[in-house]
């Protein structure tokens, strides 16, 4: 019964972790700088990740476990939802932000700015299949916040 209340949270967990650690790789490891609406989509994974190793913290309060994973699917959804937002922009859907992120790391100087690659929200990057990463996140963010769902529902039932 212990692994059945834990398997959501920690799905919870490893979800954003996964998708958030991906997204450093392509940065990092590929060179694949982000736009501002990647950023956006980083921000609710790294949200969940906080949200759930506080559920896991706390595991031995089960309504407050609950309700951390809770949050912690409801955060993995909303940056499903700036993808599917990015998404569109990039396939020229509807019109997004106008600004635009730079690849700029480390302390800000003048010559850095200038040197930075200018990273527009509305080209892909890189795609497979058509689909490029903002929708690769879009379709692993909503998987994994439906995994958590169902995980947290099963969890309560075999308690009960």
């Amino acid at each position: 019964m212990l692994k059945s209340r834990l398997a959501a949270p920690i799905a919870a967990f490893a979800g954003p972790l996964l998708l958030y650690g991906g997204a450093l790789v392509s940065q990092y490891g590929f060179g694949l700088h982000p736009c501002e609406m990647c950023y956006w989509q980083r921000w609710p994974h790294q949200v969940a990740i906080l949200l759930a190793l506080l559920a896991l913290l706390l595991r031995r309060n089960d309504k407050a476990m609950r309700a951390l994973t809770l949050l912690a699917a409801i955060a993995i959804a909303v940056s499903g939802a700036i993808g599917v937002f990015h998404a569109g922009v990039e396939y020229g859907f509807w019109e997004g932000i106008t600004t635009c992120a730079t690849g700029a790391a480390g302390p800000v100087t003048l010559d850095s700015i200038m040197n930075a690659p200018l990273i527009r929200c509305d080209a892909v990057q890189w795609s497979l299949f058509g689909i490029s990463l903002a929708g690769f996140n879009a379709i692993f963010s909503f998987a994994a916040a439906a995994l958590v769902l169902t995980l947290l529902r099963r969890g309560r039932t075999s308690a009960t």
